[in-house]
């Protein structure tokens, strides 16, 4: 699911020999590429050119080299051809590994970075399948899933058991928006959207001092399909990711397999929850717990959000006569411009 820019947003920057300085009608410079089997888009203010695709494609092949399941020769393949042991982790993957222990104990192992044999199993794996599994094949699966079977000992992944295998993909794509954020920082752009994939993080506001507005994607009925935007957050600085099963999902008859895996029963969550987009300081941990409230009922998501500070939801889901609604936390109602 990708969220949608409603206005062209605006801001200003200056790039690192300009620091600290007013910078004066600034250029508006927009950068395109595809990576991560997704489009990517990068919008700063600044007073030249300071930042070239080149440079981002860079950042991004790094990234992929340490976390894509994509990459044959990356880290993260590397570490799941093999067997037991300990591996040694750079600076990316040792991050985002941190950062998902973190996430696993929080939502009580709903978040886990072991379920690549079971998106493998149901087809959304790197590799195609020709049919559904049955309870043998994910019981199966099972036996090699749960973070118990790994450990961070310092800066080095233990795999405890051969068969386990690791897919970040629900956590790296927010990642790579920070990484890229903070290379702009790095440049003294202080003023930019950054948005990998739907999953964005900005820093503003607009030259007026008006704050950014970014939309969020709601899908029709099954009759009519699609998706509108009628609902507009108003925000200066933070992250935004979505996490959604109306767009990515297997179909068999009239039956519908979210691509959102439950690593303690093996079969794909069905609570209801069409899409959860979440607001976040970074992108990495937005990313994270979009997740994980997509695992949750709706009333039970807004119950756990709003007992973490700094984290925001917007929930859209059926109810039990199958209408669509939504809900959201205290804190996402003043988020939205109709509140402002």
């Amino acid at each position: 699911m990708k969220t949608t820019w409603i206005v062209p947003l605006i801001g200003f920057a200056c790039c690192l020999s300009w620091a600290g300085k007013t910078v004066q009608n600034p250029t508006k410079y927009t950068i395109r590429g595809y990576a991560q089997g997704t489009d990517y888009m990068i919008t700063y203010y600044a007073t030249d050119s300071c930042i070239h695709k080149k440079n981002v494609d860079s950042v991004l092949n790094v990234i992929d080299s340490s976390m894509s399941l994509y990459k044959p020769y990356s880290l993260i393949n590397r570490i799941n051809s093999g067997g037991t042991g300990r591996f040694e982790l750079d600076d990316h993957f040792y991050n985002v590994l941190k950062k998902s222990f973190s996430i696993y104990r929080d939502s009580k192992g709903i978040f886990d970075i072991t379920v690549a044999p079971l998106v493998q199993l149901w087809g959304f794996g790197v590799q195609a399948v020709d049919h559904f599994p049955d309870s043998t094949e994910v019981r199966q699966a099972l036996a090699c899933v749960g973070m118990d079977k790994v450990g961070l000992k310092g800066r080095r992944l233990e795999k405890k058991n051969p068969c386990v295998r690791i897919d970040l993909n629900g956590i790296a794509q927010g990642y790579s928006v920070d990484v890229l954020a903070e290379f702009l920082e790095d440049w003294g752009i202080t003023h930019y959207v950054v948005e990998v994939g739907g999953e964005l993080r900005v820093k503003g506001p607009k030259p007026d001092g008006s704050p950014m507005r970014i939309g969020i994607e709601r899908p029709l009925d099954e009759e009519n399909g699609g998706v509108v935007i009628n609902d507009v957050m108003e925000i200066s600085e933070g992250a935004i990711t979505t996490a959604g099963n109306y767009r990515k999902f297997l179909q068999d008859g009239k039956r519908k397999f979210s691509h959102h895996i439950d690593p303690k029963t093996g079969y794909p969550f069905d609570t209801g929850i069409i899409s959860a987009t979440i607001y976040a300081k970074d992108a990495i941990t937005a990313d994270g717990y979009d997740n994980v409230i997509m695992a949750m009922e709706a009333d039970e998501a807004i119950t756990f959000v709003n007992k973490h500070k700094g984290l925001e939801v917007f929930v859209i889901y059926k109810d039990a006569s199958g209408a669509v609604r939504d809900t959201m936390s205290i804190g996402f109602k003043k988020l939205l411009a109709i509140n402002k």
